[in-house]
């Protein structure tokens, strides 16, 4: 290849206690392309990422930039040497201004007098978000009042901002609507043709295929191979990323839409300050999917079935069985009520809203059981430990063991902890968001096996996805919301199309 090597690593190695995340992995990243980052989670892709950028140090090997050793203690270490990187999860502090989080770290670049020279800080923070096409804003005002999306689109600015010579991407996309992607797309285009480098980690094989140089895939913390462009194909990248050939779609192959005839969430006249007039109902056995653009309310009502977002009108009930095996309504008013009466609700922002990063696996996955597991106000360790090991266990979270800290786990693991936390409590009505974002191609075939048979077994569960993919797959019914309404409610049916979808979205 005559193109220049941007950064090269030689064996580096990264361990955590005893297990090894990243093994002696030597790579090279190029001016002038895109390289791709894939594997199933916890094959190291992110951790080989963190270290580039300084959010990790190595524990063995050697990186170079532009031929000289390069050692980052921290981001502003990596800033320095102009590579920026932008993470999968939330990286904006929500009480400080936007403006404070493009510039956070890097606030002595306005200290005039000893003071802050805050307009200028709003100015470059405006020129920041003209970068990515944010619109008009208060950059002033706190980044906790903006969308998930646009936050990560703050987070897009401060990297560019810095006009890197390398750009890692992890993960971001799969938080971003289609117009946002298409939008990170163009840029990382735009970099690779100023000659600068790009780092691309996603789980979305289509999408790496369409927007990559190069393709370099690890499994179990090893560089299994790199795949130039014309040489991509599918099946053979999936069977280099898991180590076996993968066949056929890992989505229900059944056209069967039957449910049962129990009501399990009934949204009467639902009105909030971006949901209008919703009504809908799901069924015992059944997984109803709710689609749309970002914007259009599909989020809200997750969180309004859930009690996070109280209705200024209207109602919502959920059905629970008595000790005589009679359905009877509840209204939720708040989350303890939900919990109450067996509603599991797993956010599209896992990291700040489903789990505690800081806690143990196994205190993630017992909390929304304590109730169980308590004896005369006591909680019960032995219940705990056989608790947490049978979720563990039933959905192969990978992990050195039960008090391992979630923050530390790959998004994969995350995620079904996130499930394990509601599905351990018998949770019978489950509102999943985003259920599959960030999760490689082996973890989704393994949650929506896990769907289907919970489905059989009786659950109701309500998928909100911006994945059509995911959502024609998996469903029985399709709502699509558009402008905070129901716009078309579709029934499963074997030539129902995405196109068909999208009409009513836009």
């Amino acid at each position: 290849m005559d193109k220049p090597v941007y950064l090269e690593t030689r064996n580096i190695v990264k361990r955590f206690n005893e297990v090894v995340a990243v093994n002696r992995v030597s790579m090279k990243i190029y001016r002038g392309e895109i390289r791709g980052l894939i594997g199933e989670n916890g094959s190291g892709k992110s951790t080989i990422s963190a270290m580039i950028s300084g959010l990790l140090p190595k524990t063995e090997g050697n990186i170079y930039v532009e031929g000289e050793p390069y050692a980052p203690r921290n981001p502003l270490d990596a800033r320095a040497r102009k590579i920026s990187m932008i993470v999968q999860e939330t990286g904006t502090i929500g009480p400080l201004s936007i403006a404070e989080n493009i510039f956070l770290g890097d606030e002595s670049r306005f200290v005039r007098n000893g003071f802050v020279d805050r307009k200028r800080m709003r100015q470059e923070a405006e020129k920041a978000l003209a970068l990515v096409e944010f619109g008009e804003v208060d950059v002033s005002q706190p980044a906790s009042m903006l969308s998930f999306e646009q936050r990560k689109l703050v987070e897009i600015a401060r990297a560019l901002y810095h006009d890197p010579e390398l750009f890692i991407v992890d993960e971001t996309t799969t938080a971003l609507s289609h117009d946002g992607r298409m939008l990170i797309h163009r840029l990382m285009r735009k970099l690779r043709d100023r000659n600068k480098a790009v780092l691309f980690i996603s789980h979305d094989l289509p999408e790496l295929m369409e927007v990559c140089d190069a393709l370099t895939v690890m499994r179990d913390g090893d560089l299994i191979t790199t795949i130039e462009r014309s040489d991509f194909e599918e099946n053979h990248i999936k069977q280099s990323m898991v180590g076996r050939v993968i066949e056929g779609n890992y989505y229900r192959s059944d056209t069967d839409s039957s449910r049962g005839e129990q009501v399990m969430v009934r949204m009467n006249g639902v009105h909030t300050d971006t949901l209008h007039d919703i009504c809908l109902e799901l069924y015992q056995g059944e997984i109803l999917g709710i689609g749309g653009l970002s914007g259009s309310g599909m989020h809200e009502v997750g969180k309004v079935i859930f009690g996070e977002m109280k209705p200024e009108q209207g109602e919502v009930n959920v059905y629970g069985e008595n000790d005589d095996g009679i359905f009877l309504p509840h209204a939720v008013r708040d989350v303890q009520t939900a919990i109450a009466h067996r509603v599991g609700y797993v956010s599209k922002d896992r990291d700040r809203e489903t789990l505690i990063m800081e806690a143990s696996i196994k205190e993630n996955l017992v909390l929304s059981a304590l109730g169980k597991l308590t004896r005369f106000g006591l909680v019960l360790p032995g219940a705990e430990k056989k608790f947490a090991r049978k979720q563990i266990e039933e959905l192969n979270i990978k992990a050195s063991g039960m008090n391992q800290r979630v923050g530390e786990l790959s998004g994969g693991n995350k995620q079904k902890v996130s499930f394990g936390k509601w599905i351990g409590n018998d949770s019978k009505i489950l509102i999943l968001d985003s259920p599959t974002r960030g999760v490689d191609v082996g973890v989704k075939t393994t949650m929506y096996q896990l769907l289907y048979t919970l489905k059989q077994q009786g659950y109701a569960i309500l998928i909100i996805s911006e994945e059509l993919p995911e959502l024609i797959g998996m469903s029985d019914r399709i709502l699509i919301m558009k402008d905070g309404k129901i716009n078309k409610e579709f029934q499963r049916e074997e030539n129902l199309s995405e196109s068909m979808l999208i009409d009513y979205m836009i």
